[in-house]
């Protein structure tokens, strides 16, 4: 049996820790024999919703774009098949680009809370009409354990992305 095969078997079961040790034996995370999708690992792993087998991949070098995400192979076009609305935030937090006009499952908040999480994390470019970081405000909010501030982070984003 290939090694590509004993990884997309292990990560169509979802099994991590097989995925992970076939990783750690050389397998490359991307096909790389000429006979089908390089992306094939990402996209089985997002159709099926193993969302820590993506990460995992992501981890390991593993694209979460395509030249064009609206191809029916790119990691994303894979979850929305799959209608895997965590595996789509998932992949937008590690820094996928969502197509316009693209129903993904989840909501304009959502999305942009998942794309600022990309953004804080270096993993995404940020839009040509960024956010200048000196001109948000620091919110520190002292003895507010457990406030979820990356909404406020996300409203403040929305609102700045409207005023473009």
């Amino acid at each position: 049996m290939s090694s590509q095969l004993i990884l997309l078997q292990a990560i169509r079961a979802g099994r991590l820790a097989d995925v992970r040790a076939a990783l750690d034996t050389g397998i490359p995370v991307e096909l790389d024999d000429g006979q089908g999708d390089p992306g094939l690992p990402m996209g089985i792993a997002c159709f099926m919703g193993h969302i820590d087998i993506v990460r995992e991949l992501a981890a390991r070098g593993a694209s979460v774009n395509l030249d064009d995400n609206r191809l029916p192979t790119s990691p994303l076009s894979m979850a929305l098949r799959g209608k895997r609305t965590e595996v789509i935030r998932t992949l937008l937090e590690l820094g996928a680009e969502l197509p316009e006009n693209t129903d993904c499952g989840l909501s304009e908040q959502e999305v942009i809370l998942a794309q600022w999480q990309a953004q804080r994390a270096g993993l995404r470019r940020a839009h040509h009409a960024a956010v200048n970081p000196a001109d948000v405000e620091e919110i520190i909010m002292s003895r507010c354990a457990g406030t979820d501030t990356m909404v406020l982070e996300a409203e403040a984003l929305r609102l700045a992305t409207r005023s473009e």
